[in-house]
This record gives C-alpha cells, structure tokens and sequence, in this order.
C-alpha cells in the first residue's frame, strides 16, 4: 500500500509561489526574444532595401556610362577629321577666289601668285597636323619610305639612289601614309660598279 506524503498548507502555498514566479519568468524571456528578432528583421529589412537602392543606383550609372562612352566613340570617328576639315576650308576658299580672278582677268601671272600662296596655305596646314612630306630626290633609296616605279642607269650616282620623284610621299606623326613614288639609279650596263654590285 502506498504511503501518503503529509504536506503542510505553507508548503503547498510556497510551491504555488514558485511555479507562478517561473511562469512568468518565461513569459517575460519569450516577449523579449521575439521583440529584438522582430528588431533585427526589420535592421535586415531596411539595409537590404538600402543596398538594392545601391545597387539600382550604380546599374542606372553604369547604363549612363556605357552610353556615353558609345556616343563619344561614334561621334570621335564621326568627327575625327572635323579640325583638320576647318583649315582646309580657307585653302579651297583661296583656290575658288583664284580660279575666279583668273576667269576674268587672264592675267597668268596673278594665277601663279595666288596658286603659290594657296599651295602655301596648304603647306601650312600640313605642318599644323605633322604631316611631314617625303621627297627623297639624292638620298639612298629605301623600300620602307620609297617605291620604284622604275630604274636608270646613271653614271653619276651611286646606283640604289633616287634620281627623281614622281609622286612624294607622307608620313603622320611619324607613320608612313603614302610612300613616295620613286626613280632609282642602276649602273651603266659594262661598268664596273655594276659587275660590283
């Protein structure tokens, strides 16, 4: 037969105390947690739409960049030739005025004049944009600047040398743009330079 465990009337009370108070210890803990993880999505929340702000931001910047580097690159082929266009302008405005003046005065002497000083212009023009001419009559010929269009046997020059110039040639900043057309020399048939060379 079991025995009856004797509790008093204060210890049933205490033991209701202490189940109350552990209740509501864990009533309290359970609000708490789930204020500060209610706290910390809402944190999250607001720096992931922060950032996705960011990140729209910078997309919309990039698109404009890539736009704008497009537009300056077709408008820099566009108009690559456009400073060079404008100081050509003058040089054929001095062509037509001299065209027209020597159309009513025939005055030959006049057209040179203004042909020398619109070829002038022109020169001038060259220079500004470093566009060097080649025109290499006496020197060495040389395939990389020169092309020959034909050989004469000359006696009075090293053969291998340009005895003349037919079309020059031009280079821009340094790079060959069209080669000059050249003459070159050979030894005469029977000379000893020839059987030299």
């Amino acid at each position: 037969m079991a025995k009856e465990q004797n509790v008093s009337p204060e210890d049933e009370q205490g033991f209701a105390a202490q189940a109350g108070g552990a209740a509501d210890d864990g009533g309290e803990a359970g609000d708490h947690s789930h204020e500060e993880l209610h706290a910390l999505l809402t944190d999250a929340r607001s720096k992931a739409d922060e950032h996705w702000d960011q990140c729209l931001r910078l997309q919309a910047e990039i698109d404009n960049l890539r736009k704008r580097s497009e537009r300056d690159l077709v408008n820099a082929h566009k108009f690559a030739l456009e400073k060079i266009a404008a100081e050509l302008l003058p040089v054929k405005d001095s062509l037509e005025m001299g065209l027209a003046a020597a159309s009513e005065n025939h005055d030959v002497e006049k057209l040179i004049e203004g042909s020398e000083l619109t070829l002038k212009m022109l020169s001038s023009v060259l220079d500004k944009f470093n566009i060097k001419e080649i025109n290499p009559v006496g020197e060495k010929f040389n395939p990389d600047y020169h092309e020959a269009m034909s050989m004469q046997e000359r006696d009075d020059v090293e053969p291998n040398t340009v005895v003349a110039v037919m079309q020059k040639g031009y280079m821009l900043n340094d790079r060959l743009i069209r080669p000059a057309m050249v003459m070159v020399s050979k030894a005469p048939a029977g000379s000893s330079l020839n059987e030299q060379a």
